[in-house]
């Protein structure tokens, strides 16, 4: 398994500190592997292994800890001094009230504390509430296509080239790459997406109508990239004779993105200069979860495309927002702290009328931030200021 050295180099600095970090992502994104990344770490640094407690609340042989109480006496036991420990809790989720116990751990021990857990509420209003502001937040994507491209020792461009299609169409989920043919990555990948809808939100939200949901994940699924519409989604509810309060749309499409299985990126008017409210996109979090459900020749290469870019721009620490104007629309915004990208994907420049297209999107922009249009071809058709890049070679940029 390959070092995820840039979400450590994220966290790194905060090993010591008394914020207790969050680690959040999709089941089986390989949170767990971090954690032990980081572990590693520490130990490389000296901290002997009495001080670092690791708890995983999937394995069975710790299903004893149910609830903050039970979780309070176990770690009462463990902790013998006053040195610092190191607390890793994995899928805490799973414990009752167990931001009471953690919330105790930071203000009576001596301790570091990390958490993961597979549901958004982690990162949410909720967390902010439970840890009452003391933390610190990393959400942890499946592999890049760099990542993707170590983890198989991949340099020769012929080879590049064929695992980006293996990879547009299966994803980048760590796990699935022990596996040798189609079918057996397809039937894990099957139940890796039975176990996000079971387990994170069904069970979760006692959610009823399971037909429904999955109605509304197939659709989704099918149409990645596309402007979000509740009319669209209503009139094909209705032609699969299902129907749907928007409430309970609403509802169930939250309950999707809390569980990490889709991403949603809101609109932002350029021009107004304000986050929209309506026609957010969402997009996979893994292809290959998508792939299982709806196959890609379904999405059109050009949505996939889009799709992978955004979870690239996600990956590299990026808040990322869809652009809309009255004339135009830019696919991303994205931003880091100062620094502010625009970012165009097509899949390939076909004709004069698509490259208009894509790098006139930016002709009503007036700021100098650079701008991108990002594509499968091997030309450079870079114009006024406007970098083009082919799509790959951007993917393995360092």
């Amino acid at each position: 398994m390959i070092k995820r050295e840039e979400y450590l180099k994220r966290i790194r600095g905060f090993y010591d500190q008394d914020l207790i970090k969050v680690i959040t992502g999709i089941r089986r994104s390989g949170k767990s592997t971090l954690l032990k990344q980081m572990i590693d770490e520490l130990k490389d640094k000296g901290v002997k292994q009495e001080r670092i407690i690791y708890i995983n609340f999937e394995d069975i042989e710790m299903s004893f800890i149910k609830n903050d109480v039970d979780l309070n006496s176990y770690i009462k036991k463990k902790i013998k001094d006053d040195e610092k420990y190191y607390l890793f809790f994995d899928e805490i989720q799973n414990v009752i009230d167990w931001e009471k116990a953690v919330n105790s751990f930071k203000a009576t021990k001596n301790v570091s504390i990390f958490i993961t857990g597979s549901n958004s509420n982690l990162l949410s209003g909720e967390l902010a509430t439970l840890l009452a502001g003391r933390y610190v937040s990393f959400k942890i994507q499946p592999f890049s296509f760099k990542e993707v491209c170590e983890l198989k020792g991949i340099e020769e461009k012929e080879k590049i080239e064929k695992a980006f299609e293996d990879y547009m169409k299966w994803g980048g989920m760590p796990q699935r790459f022990y596996f040798n043919d189609e079918q057996e990555t397809k039937n894990y990948l099957m139940d890796l997406y039975d176990s996000i809808v079971v387990k994170d939100i069904i069970s979760r939200y006692k959610v009823k109508d399971v037909e429904l949901l999955n109605k509304i994940l197939e659709y989704l699924m099918s149409t990645p990239a596309q402007q979000f519409s509740v009319t669209n989604i209503v009139n094909y509810l209705k032609s699969e004779s299902r129907n749907c309060s928007n409430e309970t749309l609403y509802n169930y499409l939250s309950y999707i993105t809390n569980s990490f299985i889709m991403n949603k990126a809101k609109r932002y008017d350029i021009k107004g200069k304000r986050v929209l409210s309506t026609n957010d996109k969402y997009y996979l979090t893994d292809l290959g979860l998508g792939q299982v459900k709806s196959p890609i020749k379904a999405k059109g290469k050009g949505s996939v495309l889009e799709n992978i870019v955004y979870n690239e721009l996600i990956n590299r620490g990026y808040e990322v927002l869809v652009g809309k104007s009255d004339s135009f629309e830019i696919d991303f915004i994205a931003s880091y702290f100062d620094e502010k990208i625009y970012v165009q994907v097509a899949y390939i420049l076909a004709d004069d009328d698509v490259i208009e297209r894509e790098f006139g999107a930016f002709k009503e922009i007036q700021d100098n931030y650079p701008k991108y249009v990002l594509t499968m071809d091997k030309l450079d058709f870079s114009q006024n200021g406007i970098i083009h890049k082919n799509v790959i070679d951007w993917l393995l940029e360092k």
